[in-house]
């Protein structure tokens, strides 16, 4: 289950609660489940060849189909980050400071979590943290950041109406919210939050 924390120390586990707040931004996040075991199998590997990757995603089409008729999307990909890949702290880093992107970004998070920071209208700040089954799309041009939990792991399906639009536009805003240092992660564990 996603967990919202807003910078004034309000924090949100129902999915309709945190949904209401991330309205104000205009970001969706949603609960997709995986239905299919042998998808479910693959999950538990730490990673994937791209014969595996394909597997995954096609057994998870028929919400691409979906975003496809929706949307317009066309094309997807499935990102899987442990901490074995060489140079994963440089890969992340230029995603933790706070950016904008001139396309939506859209995740299916399958395995693992992340943390996705997010600047309101107001100037405040939050942080959700994102599990396995929940979908985000955080329209283009939100000011935003995110980085991985302390476990360093996540796969992620990530859907594009064209890649171009995704590269990080940074803007100056200082984040912060006062557990988001790149430093500093979160652990979630049977949805209590640890510090």
């Amino acid at each position: 289950m996603a967990i919202l924390r807003l910078e004034n120390g309000t924090t949100y586990t129902q999915l309709a609660d945190i949904s209401l707040e991330l309205a104000k931004l205009n970001v969706t996040l949603n609960y997709w489940p995986i239905e299919n075991e042998a998808t479910r199998q693959l999950l538990k590997q730490a990673s994937l060849t791209d014969e595996e990757k394909e597997i995954v995603l096609t057994s998870l089409d028929g919400y691409f189909e979906q975003l496809k008729q929706e949307a317009g999307y066309q094309a997807r990909d499935l990102i899987v980050l442990h901490p074995e890949i060489a140079n994963l702290d440089t890969l992340l880093a230029k995603f933790e400071r706070c950016h904008t992107h001139a396309d939506d970004e859209v995740r299916y998070i399958i395995d693992g979590e992340g943390v996705f920071g997010f600047v309101f209208a107001d100037g405040s700040q939050g942080e959700l943290t994102i599990q396995p089954q929940e979908y985000i799309n955080v329209p283009a041009h939100s000011e935003h950041w995110f980085y991985l939990t302390a476990s360093k792991r996540v796969k992620a399906v990530r859907y594009f109406t064209s890649t171009a639009g995704w590269v990080p536009e940074y803007t100056e805003t200082i984040i912060r919210f006062p557990s988001l240092t790149p430093t500093k992660n979160l652990l979630v564990s049977n949805n209590i939050l640890l510090d």
